[in-house]
C-alpha cells in the first residue's frame, strides 16, 4: 500500500503542486466516499480549507477502484495529476 500512497504523492507533485500531501489520507477519503456506490464513474470532491478542494475521477468496480486523476483546486491554480496516461 505504500507503494500506491508514494505514486498518488508523486503524481501530485509532478502536476507542480508544491505543498504537503498525504497519499494515504487521499486514499482513505477516496475509500470513505466510494462504500456502498454502485459500479460506475464518479466526480468526488473533497474540501480541505477554505483556499484548497480536490476533485478526483475514479471508476468504481465490485471489489477496486482506478483513480484517473485528481485536480488540486487552490486559490491561486489548479493542479492536475493524471493517473490513466
Amino acid at each position: 500500500m505504500d507503494e500506491l500512497y508514494r505514486a498518488v504523492e508523486e503524481g501530485i507533485r509532478r502536476s507542480g503542486y508544491e505543498g504537503p500531501v498525504d497519499g494515504k489520507e487521499i486514499y482513505n477519503d477516496i475509500c470513505d466516499q466510494i462504500e456502498d456506490k454502485e459500479e460506475g464513474v464518479y466526480v468526488l470532491m473533497s474540501r480541505r480549507d477554505d483556499h484548497m478542494f480536490f476533485e478526483y475521477k475514479v471508476e468504481v468496480f465490485e471489489d477496486q477502484f482506478n483513480l484517473s486523476s485528481i485536480d488540486l483546486h487552490t486559490s491561486e491554480k489548479v493542479f492536475h495529476a493524471d493517473f490513466d496516461a
